[in-house]
């Protein structure tokens, strides 16, 4: 049977690349979204990718779907939480029922799924728990009020999954994007940027595939990556 990894947030851009990436490098990858359809092409481009719909918002619906994946697939030696909830606004601005639930996509839909993984990951002796992040986990702009609260959250409670699960031989890791992605709609918002401006999806794939597979003897908690133009 081939080793499973599991990924949320299965978008156009960074989601899709990291199924891509595990189901080439011989992974069966059960893949998470709301996009029924967008799930749906990837599984019929993809042998061994099955398509699970579900809001990770919803705890019942995230557990009834790990249910379903284990009796499908059995344990992950690997799970990737890249959904995101995202708004942008100051304080004042935001609904607070959005920075709500961008608080139970980011932070909470984590700890749901780290409490149902890790344990079954430890009682194999290998695993990875990787959280996809990005700057506003280090700081809190104006106009990131809906975002940037629930990042640093996610962050923090990584850190606290990874302190006590490394001991236990399970990896907890947050990889930190500080760059935009390259994806139609932010090649719509900065027209006049150059190719190099963007961040690849493939390559923060690529990263992500490389911190799953880190030697025990040198794992990393927070790994960052952004173009090498970046001002940062």
């Amino acid at each position: 049977m081939k080793p499973l990894a599991i990924v949320t947030g299965v978008g156009p851009g960074t989601g899709s690349a990291i199924v891509r990436r595990f189901h080439e490098g011989g992974f069966a990858v059960a893949m998470l979204a709301r996009n029924v359809e967008r799930l749906a092409d990837l599984e019929n481009a993809l042998p061994d990718a099955f398509a699970v719909p579900c809001d990770v918002s919803d705890p019942a619906a995230l557990q009834t779907a790990l249910a379903q994946i284990e009796a499908c697939a059995g344990v992950p030696e690997v799970v990737v939480h890249n959904a995101v909830g995202g708004a942008f606004g100051t304080f004042q601005d935001i609904d607070p029922a959005i920075l709500e639930r961008n608080f139970q996509v980011n932070v909470m839909a984590l700890l749901h799924l780290a409490r149902w993984a890790a344990p079954r990951m430890a009682a194999a002796g290998k695993g990875a728990l990787i959280a996809t992040g990005n700057t506003s986990s280090q700081r809190g702009r104006a106009h990131f009020a809906g975002f940037a609260p629930t990042k640093a959250a996610q962050r923090i409670l990584a850190e606290s999954i990874a302190r006590e699960m490394g001991p236990q031989g399970v990896h907890v890791a947050y990889l930190l994007i500080d760059a935009v992605i390259d994806v139609p709609w932010t090649r719509e918002r900065y027209p006049d940027k150059p190719d190099d401006f963007f961040i690849r999806p493939r390559d923060i794939a690529e990263e992500i595939w490389h911190v799953a597979h880190q030697p025990k003897s040198a794992w990393s908690f927070l790994t960052e990556v952004r173009p090498f133009a970046e001002n940062w």
